[in-house]
């Protein structure tokens, strides 16, 4: 076991899941739900992210080629649907329909955890190359177990971002988090089209 190697793939499967990145839109896709809530939803996008991250570290290559899928094309299909959440956050339509419904649960189709929380936020088109090309230096079942910590330990940093947004929740205005919520879905939707644009180019370069 490289202590260097570790710390590279580490830095790389942190950079890219951003959880400090990701914390904001945790909070704006959750301001509705409670404290217990939020922190359930955290949780449980995590622990999902984790699982599909060690599949493709260990299957990935074998997943994608037995379907038949290029990452350019899961990378466009990722920011399509990031897309369609961004313009929920612009025009505010995920709260409209909380309140046409009198508010939802957790078991809703608004529970944000796995759409798109947990796909394609965290573990998205970035994340999923990487642990796939960060697999093939980490042989063997050593090098499993090494990927495996690494991406528990990126994991367990974004929960602790995530779980930090129910502390400074109520000193925060509604008119403050509506604005906080706009600017981040035109962001989200930036982010969206650059997933569909390198798709599209890596597209090019095949």
């Amino acid at each position: 076991m490289e202590p260097t190697l570790l710390i590279t793939s580490f830095v790389t499967i942190f950079v890219i899941v951003d959880p400090i990145g990701l914390t904001p839109i945790f909070f704006s896709l959750t301001q509705d739900l409670s404290t217990i809530e939020r922190r359930v939803v955290a949780r449980r996008s995590v622990l999902i992210a984790s699982i599909i991250l060690l599949l493709f570290a260990v299957f990935g290559e074998m997943i994608l080629t037995f379907i038949g899928i290029s990452m350019p094309a899961f990378s466009v299909a990722g920011g399509i649907l990031l897309f369609l959440t961004a313009l929920e956050m612009l025009f505010q339509r995920r709260k409209q329909r909380r309140e046409a419904h009198g508010g939802e649960t957790l078991g809703s189709h608004n529970d944000p955890s796995v759409f798109p929380l947990a796909v394609p936020l965290i573990s998205g088109p970035g994340s999923i190359a990487s642990v796939i090309l960060l697999s093939q230096t980490h042989v063997g079942l050593l090098g499993v177990l090494e990927l495996t910590f690494i991406i528990f330990a990126t994991m367990l940093a974004t929960y602790l971002f995530f779980s930090a947004t129910t502390y400074f929740n109520k000193y925060l205005s509604p008119t403050l988090i509506d604005v906080v919520t706009r600017v981040l879905g035109m962001l989200l939707a930036a982010l969206a089209i650059q997933f569909i644009m390198d798709g599209i180019h890596s597209f090019g370069r095949l």
